[in-house]
Parts: structure tokens; C-alpha cells; sequence
């Protein structure tokens, strides 16, 4: 199917209906052997509320955005490249159904149907395109993925101290580590994370520790691959810095930060450190 539409007339004339709708604020998506496969609008769960989205399917990307007037008029457009995403099916709640989790490794987020079988269709359609670019490019399916965002209507108070409740003079923040909703005080610290944002950004406190403690063992591991060249040069002797030295708060870690809030069965409740 895409061999057939690619660089075909009715093809170029979709993806500029696209563009038009998109205007000057979207990015020209055209290029050689694009095929714009299918476009439909599903229900994005946002930070405040659910949200419909139009999504449009290419073979090599995915995009969306805001609509402001149905098939005429879209703003906010995101394009996401195929060859990093990763499906997750998810189980229903009361609110929302027919829910999966889009995953790539700068932002991850939830999107429902409005029926199993759109789903269906929908992930069907994703993983075959997903497959072929991986099978194209010989990369292989990624495996880190940023994590969603909790909404901000999962909880009234701190997803890790549990204990200062949110109000309109107390604001709600999200760790950009786990995705969970937290507070001031325990959301003060930020932290470099390259495949996020060239920008340092707002961390939970226990992200901060464990992101700490995993750049201490990469220097250490770095370290050690340096001494057998270092112990090689006459005269050289390396420093020996006491790292032996661990805070209370390195050991009071009860939860692990990357556990999954969608897919653990554990109540939200118990995810404080």
C-alpha cells in the first residue's frame, strides 16, 4: 500500500490538506516517498482533562495536534517519529476506555478510542508501520521511554510526602523523571537529563537521589577504566577521594522511582518515599 500511494498525486494532495490545516505555526511534511496512511481523532488524556486530538498516521511519523475547527483549522502540531515509539495497551477506567500508552523517549502519553475495535485498528495500523521502519533502518525498537505525566485530578495531595494538600495557592508540579504530581518541597531540586531537554529540569526528590547515584557509578565506572592506562605512566598516582560516605536519605529509599503508575497494582497511595 505504501509503495503503491508513495510519490502518487492523490498522496501529495492529502498531506498539503494536512499542511493547510496545520498553516504557518506546523512544519511542511511533505517528502519524497511520505504516505499519509490514515487520520482519525482520539481522546488524549492531558494534564488538566481528557482532550480530543486529530492524529494523523504517516509511514514514518506520527503527528497531532489541537483542533480548532474539525477538518479546516489544527494548531499545536507534534511530530513524532515512528522508529521511536513503543505500544502499550492499558486496562479501562471509569472515565476513559479503549485506552493505550504512546511511549518514545522524549514524552509519553495516553490516547482512547471511542471503540475496542478503532483501537484495534489503530495499534494494528502502528505497529505494521513501526515494523517495517525498524526492519528498513536495522535499528532496533527503543527501550527508554520518557514517563507520562500523571493528571493532575489522580490526587489531591503530594504523590511522595502524602502530606501537603493541593489548593489554588498550593500549585501541583510534575517530576519529569516519574511523571508523578508533587509539591514545591519535594520538587526543588532539577537535574540534566540530554534526552529530555538540552535544559535542566524539575525532579522529585527520590528521582534526584537515584539519577545522584547513577551518575556516581558511571564516573566510578569511567574511573576504573582509566586507572590500568594511569598505573601505566611512571610517576602517576591517582587521587584517592573517600567516597565511602552515604547519606540517610541514600538509605531511606523505600520505593523505586521508575515504577510504572499506570500499570502497577499498587494503590498511587503507597508511592512516596
Amino acid at each position: 500500500m505504501v509503495d503503491h500511494l508513495a510519490n502518487t498525486e492523490i498522496n501529495s494532495q492529502r498531506i498539503a490538506a494536512v499542511e493547510n490545516c496545520f498553516g504557518a505555526s506546523g512544519q511542511p511534511l511533505a517528502l519524497p516517498g511520505r504516505v499519509l496512511l490514515g487520520e482519525g481523532i482520539l481522546t488524549k488524556e492531558c494534564r488538566k482533562k481528557p482532550k480530543p486530538r486529530i492524529f494523523f498516521l504517516f509511514n514514518d511519523i506520527l503527528v497531532y495536534g489541537s483542533i480548532v475547527i474539525n477538518k479546516r483549522k489544527y494548531n499545536s502540531q507534534h511530530i513524532i517519529p515512528l522508529e521511536d515509539v513503543t505500544l502499550e495497551t492499558l486496562p479501562d477506567t471509569l472515565q476513559m476506555k479503549n485506552r493505550w500508552m504512546i511511549k518514545t523517549s522524549k514524552k509519553s502519553f495516553v490516547v482512547s478510542a471511542a471503540s475496542l475495535t478503532e483501537r484495534k485498528e489503530w495499534i494494528s495500523h502502528l505497529e505494521e508501520c513501526i515494523r517495517h521502519l525498524l526492519t528498513k533502518t536495522g535499528r532496533q525498537p527503543s527501550t527508554e521511554h520518557a514517563a507520562p505525566w500523571i493528571p493532575d485530578k489522580a490526587t489531591d495531595i503530594c504523590m511522595r510526602c502524602t502530606q501537603t494538600k493541593f489548593s489554588t495557592l498550593t500549585r501541583r508540579h510534575h517530576c519529569r523523571k516519574c511523571g508523578f504530581v508533587v509539591c514545591a518541597d519535594c520538587s526543588r531540586q532539577r537535574f540534566l537529563m540530554p534526552r529530555l531537554s538540552p535544559k535542566p529540569l524539575r525532579v522529585c526528590n527520590l528521582c534526584y537521589r537515584q539519577l545522584l547515584a547513577e551518575k556516581k557509578k558511571e564516573a566510578e565506572a569511567d574511573l576504573r577504566q582509566t586507572e590500568p592506562i594511569c598505573s601505566a605512566i611512571q610517576g602517576y598516582e591517582p587521587s584517592s577521594g573517600d567516597d565511602s560516605d552515604k547519606s540517610d536519605d541514600d538509605k531511606a529509599d523505600r520505593w523505586p522511582a521508575d515504577t510504572e503508575f499506570y500499570t502497577s497494582p499498587v494503590s498511587w497511595s503507597s508511592f512516596h518515599s
